[in-house]
């Protein structure tokens, strides 16, 4: 029997008085995925995940978790979370802060001793297991928030702005950590503006607006088979970069740049040979797919476009 999907929300709403904070979230999360949702600031993102999780109570809708309605323990038990905004009491130890969290989760005393030191090792802290949480760094603060999210072997995991104040290398392991979650079978559910990060490790993602789902799929599939462009170039005419119309759209030029949009691959020896004809000395000539910042831009659009009212 296949297994219900990880999270399953359909026409999920929540109002906060007059202020339409997620309007209409339609969505489905299947298991082992890492599922990257992303917005602009007021776009409803963390008021979605806060009602996922049962902090918040939806105005109309539903959804589930793991088969089983939000508000069942029996899924809320199986779930990890490690809000952007926390706040550990500082006064204990790397180690005595997951020990309590064990306990809070009922396990064994040798079971949360051996959770304890396998996940301090995994985010990389076992050797501050012993200084109190007040002494780390945020990115510190953020891998052992993490190995909490963890402790209790989850089946979903929600992080809201997992990479934010590590460094690149600590950015590194959390991507090889949240890779072989999902290798695992572990799903995935990430929640974050640093766009390079979900762009190298999500399997899909969701653009949002207000909570009302925009575009959803692979990343691949928000190319629709269109390439970004980039050229260097001396003795650039007017007349030369005009020409380029015929295969090239969204053409931008600055100084000896040009970068543009255009349809494919079997467009490139066409705009190679024109560009030649017309007199340009090319230095390079880069196709590449669009990244995710392009694509999120096209779909969403800039930052802060968020409709007046909207909340998180």
């Amino acid at each position: 029997m296949t297994p219900a999907p990880a999270i399953e929300t359909y026409d999920l709403r929540k109002e906060f008085g007059d202020q339409v904070a997620v309007a209409d979230l339609t969505l489905t999360v299947e298991r082992g995925e890492v599922f990257g949702f992303l917005g602009p600031n007021g776009a409803g993102k963390t008021t979605s995940v806060k009602m996922l999780l049962g902090l918040v109570h939806p105005t109309a809708g539903s959804a589930r978790l793991l088969g089983h309605p939000i508000a069942d323990f029996r899924a809320r038990a199986r779930v990890g979370f490690l809000p952007e905004h926390f706040r550990f009491h500082e006064w204990q130890t790397g180690a005595e802060f997951l020990a309590f969290h064990a306990e809070l989760h009922g396990m064994a005393r040798g079971e949360a001793r051996r959770r304890t030191g396998d996940l301090l090792d995994l985010v990389g802290l076992a050797q501050e297991r012993a200084r109190r949480l007040r002494h780390y760094s945020k990115g510190m603060l953020q891998r052992i928030g993490l190995a909490q999210a963890l402790l209790h072997d989850p089946e979903v995991v929600f992080l809201d702005e997992p990479t934010s104040g590590l460094d690149p290398g600590g950015r590194r392991l959390v991507r090889e950590i949240l890779r072989d979650l999902a290798r695992r079978g572990t799903t995935v559910f990430l929640n974050s503006h640093l766009l390079s990060e979900i762009e190298r490790i999500c399997d899909r993602v969701a653009f949002v607006r207000q909570g009302i789902v925009l575009r959803m799929g692979t990343l691949a599939s928000f190319a629709d088979g269109t390439l970004e462009v980039e050229v260097r170039a001396h003795g650039l005419t007017d007349e030369a970069v005009r020409g380029l119309a015929r295969w090239a759209s969204d053409i931008r030029r600055e100084d000896g740049t040009l970068r543009f949009r255009t349809a494919g691959e079997a467009t490139l020896p066409a705009i190679h040979r024109h560009l030649v004809a017309e007199g340009a000395d090319l230095i390079s000539f880069r196709p590449d797919t669009p990244s995710l910042e392009d694509v999120f831009l096209r779909i969403v659009g800039a930052a802060g476009d968020a409709p007046p009212g909207a909340t998180e």
